[in-house]
């Protein structure tokens, strides 16, 4: 671990690379950002995954400099870094393996609700058609109650991820030999497990919600749009906060939600730009090809930045509701 973790290994200087800018300091996430360009990912994709990198080169960095001072002895925050790694070569379709779980290239069609879209689970299917055909919601709620169903279509793929690192998981502890090494890898399941039943608790409500929308239709008071912003707060309504912590925090989500909502915007941006961009490609006219694609690398540094500035956000506040007795979300 010496050598994969050391400085020469992972922090790249600029002038290794003659005309590529390196993205990241640690080579391993260069590695995974070079493959995800050749792999041609669609934009809004590589942007996600951009911003996925940034927080997991954060945390490794933070976390290599606890382990200078001697802290993670047990090598438990490693381990969780190597981890999140995994999840996010799986989920983005890095990890070798050929995935079952697909999600959509570009989901950024919400206010092109088609009759035909699906979410590849039976019971969300029928659900979804049961709420597109009740006439109960309007153009603008159908919107936000498909980005509902996005999200816990998106929310299922995540758990199948960490379900399939759990059995690997399995299969390696079916190997050991030494007593103590056993030891250790027995805690690391039992942590696995533990975030497999909470995600699988956390599905179970999710899809509570959307049935119960679905029969009863939104309601006036509720308090936001966002489904991850709604997540936040179904989490904050179960934990043990005080009302005035509570009121803090759901100030705290209004402005997390117009975060969201802008980051939104500049993906969509972003995609009509690409789909602008490969127009003009075609029709090879030099000077309108190079003034599109400064627009669209503008809005696809733009859409990077927002995203992590938004997935930073994501993640700080739900560290802040799992020390009130909440699971944290890794992804």
């Amino acid at each position: 671990m010496a050598g994969k973790y050391s400085k020469e290994m992972n922090e790249k200087n600029a002038s290794d690379k003659s005309n590529n800018q390196v993205e990241f300091r640690i080579a391993k996430l260069n590695q995974v950002w070079e493959k995800a360009i050749r792999m041609q990912l669609a934009p809004v994709r590589l942007s996600e995954l951009h911003s996925d990198l940034k927080i997991q080169e954060k945390d490794e960095l933070q976390w290599k400099k606890l382990k200078a001072e001697g802290m993670d002895e047990d090598g438990e925050r490693e381990a969780k870094l190597r981890r999140n790694f995994n999840i996010i070569l799986a989920k983005y379709g890095m990890d070798g393996k050929k995935d079952t779980r697909t999600l959509d290239s570009n989901r950024l069609k919400d206010h092109e609700v088609k009759i035909g879209d699906t979410f590849d689970d039976p019971k969300l299917d029928k659900l979804w058609n049961k709420a597109r055909t009740s006439g109960k919601f309007s153009d603008e709620e159908l919107q936000t109650l498909h980005r509902e169903f996005q999200h816990h279509k998106d929310k299922i793929h995540e758990y199948n991820i960490v379900m399939d690192t759990v059995s690997r998981t399995e299969e390696i502890h079916k190997n050991v030999i030494s007593p103590l090494e056993g030891d250790v890898k027995e805690n690391v399941l039992h942590q696995k497990h533990t975030d497999l039943k909470q995600r699988m608790r956390d599905l179970n409500q999710g899809f509570e919600r959307l049935r119960k929308i679905t029969h009863e239709g939104y309601t006036d008071d509720s308090e936001f749009r966002e489904p991850r912003v709604i997540e936040l707060w179904e989490m904050a309504k179960r934990s043990n906060l005080s009302e005035d912590e509570l009121d803090s925090l759901k100030e705290e989500l209004r402005h997390f939600e117009t975060k969201v909502e802008k980051h939104q915007h500049y993906q969509e941006q972003l995609e009509l730009s690409h789909q602008k961009l490969k127009h003009v490609e075609a029709l090879g006219d030099e000077d309108h090809i190079m003034r599109n694609k400064e627009k669209y690398n503008t809005l696809a540094e733009k859409a990077r930045e927002m995203g992590y500035k938004m997935k930073k956000h994501l993640q700080d506040l739900t560290n802040k509701l799992s020390k009130n007795g909440l699971q944290h979300n890794e992804l």
